[in-house]
């Protein structure tokens, strides 16, 4: 963390970096080529000027995501610590990159991963980069509604009992449905079997802020989590989070992002991710106290037409749900 002042989760190191640097009036030199708007008056009119300044390449006071030694690192510091990780990684690759990211750092080649069949096709396309080989574990469905659930907890302690050898325990925390297995459980299982367990919470932002929610992955002593900020946590599309627990060498993890990853970050989606860490750590509770309460609304009146049925937490079984 920067040496010269203490942080707090009220800042925003990277959006404040990109203020001063609008502050100091610098002339560009280097890309990008539309010259903060200049070079690209259609785009500036489509975009808006104040996001053209902001759109602008690595430099000394800005940082550099690859190698970051102080706003960027300062950012990921304090969203570690609002997400209850041992590390946080700034991602402008979607949560595709983080999950191939994720995947790279636990597997290589003929390694086993025991996931679930409802998987995101960016956990398949990682373990065709590496190499890696899937163990299949079949979710429960629901036969009434047609849905797949979470994993069972003896699914998974049979494919583990059955593959001493994996590397990983990959859980979906939750589904695309909503549904989450029980992965405090199974987080304990794989780590008792020497094994890691690695969630893809591309919609689980919300777990970590909200209350009576279901668990997240870094409370639930998982490994390593892909949040996908932008769809429940406000930032731009495509930024996104990689966490990592305290069994994880965050090194190594930096230099797996770099083989994938651009060198040349958004601004844009970094400053989005950083400011929409503040929002959810000053705010996040209340925000989704909201949230839920017009869900239940909305679900009660849902239910009261009849014909349809929009389910809750009746669902829960104590296992696959």
């Amino acid at each position: 963390m920067n040496d010269e002042r203490k942080l707090s989760q009220k800042n925003a190191p990277i959006y404040e970096a990109l203020q001063e640097m609008h502050r100091m009036r610098l002339v560009p030199f280097d890309v990008p080529g539309h010259k903060r708007g200049r070079g690209n008056p259609e785009l500036t009119a489509l975009l808006g000027e104040k996001c053209m300044n902001l759109d602008v390449n690595s430099m000394k006071c800005l940082d550099n995501l690859c190698h970051p030694v102080s706003v960027i690192r300062d950012a990921e510091t304090l969203a570690a610590e609002a997400f209850g990780a041992a590390h946080a990684f700034l991602m402008v690759g979607g949560t595709t990159s983080a999950v191939q990211s994720m995947i790279l750092s636990v597997a290589g080649r003929g390694d086993k991963i025991i996931l679930p069949r409802n998987v995101h096709r960016s956990v398949m396309g990682a373990m065709v980069l590496c190499g890696a080989v899937p163990v299949y574990v079949n979710p429960d469905c629901d036969d009434d509604l047609g849905i797949s659930l979470g994993m069972s907890r003896s699914a998974v302690a049979a494919a583990i009992a059955a593959n001493p050898d994996a590397k990983a325990v990959l859980v979906n925390n939750p589904t695309y449905y909503g549904i989450c297995s029980d992965i405090r459980a199974i987080a304990d299982e794989a780590h008792k079997a020497g094994m890691l367990c690695i969630a893809d919470e591309a919609h689980g932002t919300h777990f970590y802020f909200g209350e009576g929610l279901p668990v997240s992955a870094m409370a639930a002593d998982a490994d390593m989590a892909a949040v996908s900020m932008h769809k429940s946590g406000g930032s731009l599309t495509q930024s996104s989070l990689l966490l990592t627990g305290r069994r994880v060498e965050s090194g190594y993890v930096r230099q797996i992002i770099n083989l994938t990853q651009t060198t040349s970050a958004s601004y844009l989606l970094l400053s989005s991710l950083d400011i929409s860490r503040r929002n959810l750590a000053l705010r996040g509770k209340e925000a989704f106290a909201k949230v839920v309460e017009m869900a239940e609304y909305a679900r009660g009146e849902i239910n009261d037409l009849g014909g349809w049925y929009a389910y809750g937490r009746e669902l829960i079984n104590g296992d696959s749900v």
